[in-house]
């Protein structure tokens, strides 16, 4: 074969050997955004650090771009086009609602975590139990809006539960989530508040003060819900090292229960 026909078939070899050695990866590699509960933010953001720190030992590049908010307004987004790739909610109701309206990937949705609500006080010794919520001269007590927020629907129903949700409306100061509402509270503007169990245990943010952990009989259980939004490796590829032990084990130490 004379040399030049060897050189260009050579270079050929080569240049389809990196266009798809490189296609490969880029069709793995790239960003996401993900919306994701405002009260599991900080666990998320361990997680996703995990993650990236995970892949960046390879060739691929990853970045996981993270949208705290309610979980109401997020759903009120996707429903509308935002562009998001996967939807981490405080409920499952919503999530089922964009799985049976065919938004969001069939057979994708599945429980990441198990919340829990407590009544805090920043103030040591303030709460014990619930006796602090029958103080007639308690100004204001904080709580997610429950139209929107998972945790504020929560609290309300133990309220309700506890026959004082009437009687408590004009008392309430109400957070837009709950990461707003956790601020009410730790900035004293609120003596009490109904906050997630996660946000008192957040290892990146000692929290003091006291509270009571709301019995889970007095409202319905809180299984937060992920589901996947857009065909991609890479969220796919997420959504499979959530499952992992490395996340399980931050997810735990954020105060959740394990579904």
């Amino acid at each position: 074969m004379p040399r030049n026909m060897f050189n260009e078939k050579f270079k050929v070899f080569t240049f389809l050997l990196v266009f798809f050695g490189l296609s490969a990866t880029q069709a793995f590699a790239g960003e996401i955004r993900v919306a994701v509960a405002s009260n599991f933010y900080p666990a998320m953001k361990e997680i996703a650090l995990q993650y990236e720190l995970k892949k960046s030992t390879t060739s691929e590049n990853h970045k996981i771009v993270l949208i705290p908010g309610s979980s109401g307004k997020h759903y009120a987004q996707i429903i509308n086009g935002a562009p998001y790739d996967l939807f981490f909610s405080a409920d499952k109701v919503r999530p089922a609602l964009l799985e049976k309206n065919g938004i969001s990937d069939n057979g994708s949705r599945f429980t990441y975590a198990l919340g829990k609500l407590v009544l805090w006080s920043s103030l040591d010794g303030f709460v014990e139990k619930d006796e602090r919520l029958y103080d007639k001269g308690l100004r204001f007590i904080a709580i997610a809006n429950p139209k929107i927020s998972p945790y504020g629907e929560a609290a309300k129903e133990a309220l309700i539960s506890i026959n004082l949700w009437e009687g408590m409306k004009n008392n309430l100061i109400r957070g837009e989530n709950i990461a707003q509402t956790f601020q009410f509270v730790n900035s004293g503007n609120a003596k009490l508040g109904f906050v997630s169990y996660s946000q008192l245990m957040n290892p990146s943010y000692p929290v003091g003060g006291s509270f009571w952990e709301v019995p889970q009989s007095l409202y319905k259980p809180i299984e937060q819900q992920a589901v996947l939004l857009r065909e991609s490796l890479l969220a796919k590829d997420f959504l499979s090292f959530m499952r992992t032990d490395q996340s399980l084990k931050i997810i735990s130490k954020f105060g959740y229960d394990l579904p």
